[in-house]
């Protein structure tokens, strides 16, 4: 027999269905991701620390999971809402079902729910806190629930980098000799990040968010990666200042948090979305060449276009949704950032390049 559940949205819009999940409460801001498939790399992407995510596709669980598409080392997403939850999984690769994952690591979810009407609801109010209520959490009222979802602290100012980030570096070497060594800033970075820069013939040394410049200029590296990352980059201000003590001394690409990070510490400024860029299906143009390319996004926060010192800095590429910032490279340092995840994981291949142009920097400037 199913156990009941409800999602509660923050301004009091309520919806009911079944858990599936591991029992108990959760709060996180709700988003949706407009991915087809994909659900497992979603949910181990620790981006999505603090979030509460609903799938807009109807059908989620089909495939099952495998040890193959995790993302990071565990599940970082708070809960997940879905309209229907395959209870049967066929893969070949399949390994566990979705429910028994998300009970593992002890995250709720619901399936259920009319995820379209969530969906416009975030578009129209904005990405606000919710809470996810399943099994005996789900007999409480709604006034207890309510006041659990106000209680509980949101993504603005809130650092949850240190709380994604790794506490011990390690490595990763290609099975050949590497030709170059890449030191990346864990703010929550993704495998499949890691996989593009060991396919491109780098060594890649993971270092935790707390490293100071001077231990990641001890490894001699030739260039830095800042990763994509949970919250909200103001608050973040040491890893601003760490980035900056780093600007000018070695080739520097930034993805997602890592892009907002290096906006910020060429003293731009980062402001909040309505509902923020989750998705696989985001269309880029890149203002150089004018072509679009299809994104994998998933950011809350976004870097001011007006605030950038145009006179060093230069624009790359567009939101064409919403025309907000999604690329900028420095005019005279080698240095280049998106918004997007070219690493995908899931999602289209598109700006798979990026990562040949980050390593062609690094031959320049060996």
């Amino acid at each position: 027999m199913q156990e009941k559940a409800f999602l509660i949205l923050e301004d009091g819009k309520t919806f009911s269905g079944y858990s599936f999940g591991a029992p108990g409460s959760c709060f996180g801001e709700i988003v949706f991701n407009t991915g087809m498939a994909g659900y497992q790399e979603i949910i181990t992407d620790p981006s999505y620390k603090g979030q509460i995510v609903t799938l807009t596709y109807p059908l989620i669980g089909n495939y099952g999971v495998n040890p193959e598409d995790t993302e990071s080392r565990k599940v970082f997403t708070e809960g997940l809402v879905v309209k229907e939850y395959s209870k049967i999984r066929s893969n070949w690769r399949s390994s566990e079902s979705l429910g028994d994952y998300l009970k593992r690591y002890n995250i709720c979810a619901i399936e259920g729910v009319d995820t379209r009407a969530v969906t416009l609801h975030i578009r129209q109010a904005g990405a606000m806190m919710a809470g996810l209520f399943c099994a005996e959490d789900a007999l409480l009222s709604k006034e207890e629930m309510l006041q659990k979802i106000k209680s509980a602290p949101g993504l603005v100012g809130r650092d949850l980098v240190k709380v994604v980030s790794i506490t011990k570096k390690y490595t990763w070497s290609p099975k050949k000799k590497a030709k170059w060594r890449a030191v990346v800033l864990d703010c929550g970075v993704k495998y499949n990040t890691l996989r593009h820069l060991l396919n491109c013939g780098c060594e890649v040394i993971v270092v935790p968010v707390n490293t100071s410049y001077e231990e990641i200029l001890s490894y001699k590296p030739h260039g830095l990666l800042l990763s994509n990352g949970p919250g909200d980059p103001a608050a973040v201000a040491n890893v601003v200042e760490t980035t900056r003590m780093l600007i000018g001394r070695l080739p520097i690409f930034g993805i997602c948090l890592g892009h907002q990070m290096l906006g910020r510490a060429f003293g731009g400024k980062t402001f909040k979305l309505k509902f923020g860029h989750h998705g696989v299906n985001h269309p880029v143009k890149d203002l150089k060449s004018g072509k679009i390319a299809i994104t994998s996004q998933n950011h809350g926060f976004c870097v001011d276009i007006d605030s950038l010192n145009k006179k060093e800095i230069e624009l790359t590429h567009v939101n064409l949704n919403d025309q907000t910032l999604e690329g900028m490279r420095h005019k005279k340092l080698p240095i280049f950032s998106v918004q997007f995840h070219p690493e995908a994981g899931p999602g289209p291949n598109d700006a798979a390049y990026l990562f040949d142009e980050f390593v062609g920097l690094m031959k320049k400037h060996k």
